[in-house]
């Protein structure tokens, strides 16, 4: 009879919580929703680029917990007492951008604030008084909304495209054309002892052909008949 413990057990960690992922859906540079000239946002401070995966709007003294990363973070600082710490822990984890509203809390962008994101690289974003906060989430979802419909639009045209060039009297060479074109690089068609066969595209750089080299020994122990692929 297996022994029952009699003793209290320590108690048992919770489980990590899984990793956020990324919505399905393309980013959106924050250019895009900068160029909608009728919600009046302006840039401010920290660098030009970035990628919007969410909007989110908060006015906590601390929103790090309650954040995933990529979003664009709508505030109009009714909380805000250390600029320094609040950009640092929203680079810490990895908002893409602040939005700031002025009015009715501040009048302007605090000073503290504008040099805190120039300090820690966070673009920020100027909010007039006159674009609700609400706004700038329907354009940000309007710009992904379009962005995934040039997606799949694309997706769909290399789907096409590949399906045509298998029909093809000679499909595997026109195969990899398309392949190629589509990814706008190189596609390789390997033996199972990585000996090269078919190739399309630009010629690779040394690194590139290393790479290849890499994979070509990750495929060729595979026992034939049996598919095989890699990626690098």
């Amino acid at each position: 009879m297996p022994e029952l413990p009699t003793g209290p057990t320590a108690p048992q960690a919770p489980p990590a919580a899984p990793a956020p992922t990324a919505p399905p859906t393309p980013p959106i540079p924050l250019t895009g929703l900068l160029a909608r000239e009728e919600l009046g946002l302006r840039r401010i401070a920290g660098p030009a680029e970035a990628e919007l995966l969410w909007v989110h709007t908060s006015e906590m003294a601390d929103p790090y917990p309650y954040l995933l990363g990529g979003e664009l973070l709508l505030s109009a600082g009714v909380l805000l007492t250390d600029p320094d710490t609040y950009v640092s822990r929203l680079v810490e984890v990895g908002a893409a951008a602040l939005g700031f509203g002025v009015r009715p809390v501040h009048d302007t962008v605090p000073a503290e604030l504008i040099a805190a994101c120039e300090r820690h690289g966070l673009p920020l974003i100027e909010v007039p008084p006159e674009t609700p906060f609400t706004a700038i989430a329907r354009a940000v979802w309007q710009l992904m909304a379009q962005a995934r419909v040039r997606e799949l639009r694309r997706v769909t045209r290399a789907q096409q495209a590949l399906a045509t060039a298998a029909a093809r009297t000679d499909p595997v060479p026109a195969v990899l054309h398309q392949l190629a074109a589509q990814l706008e690089g190189r596609a390789v068609l390997l033996t199972a002892e990585g000996e090269e066969l078919h190739a399309a595209g630009r010629t690779p750089a040394p690194d590139v052909r290393a790479a290849l080299a890499r994979l070509s020994r990750v495929v060729a122990p595979v026992v034939r008949p049996a598919p095989a692929s890699a990626t690098d």
